[in-house]
């Protein structure tokens, strides 16, 4: 059950589904547990995580072989370029 944000930075609580943003994520059973893969993979299990509205603006989930669903940041979106000659235009136009 989600009870807090997944960032352990963060101690927002859970509250609703509108708020922030829900992940699922589809967990096998790893080696260690003695199990073989054909079995491993018929016992799938399900987990939730929710990152808070303040934290999803920033990170995102990921799952790491070893450690589990991690908080990593979100890869920033490019910054649209500006030509000198847009500039040049918009500076005659006004």
């Amino acid at each position: 059950m989600v009870s807090k944000c997944a960032n352990p930075g963060c101690p927002a609580s859970f509250l609703y589904l509108h708020q922030g943003k829900l992940f699922r994520a589809e967990v096998e059973p790893g080696a260690s547990e003695g199990l073989s893969p054909e079995v491993s993979r018929a016992h799938v299990r399900v987990e939730f995580h929710w990152l808070c509205e303040d934290c999803a603006v920033t990170l995102t989930l990921a799952y790491k072989r070893g450690s589990g669903v991690t908080v990593v940041p979100l890869a920033r979106p490019p910054r649209p370029t500006v030509s000198p000659a847009s500039v040049r235009s918009a500076a005659t136009a006004t």
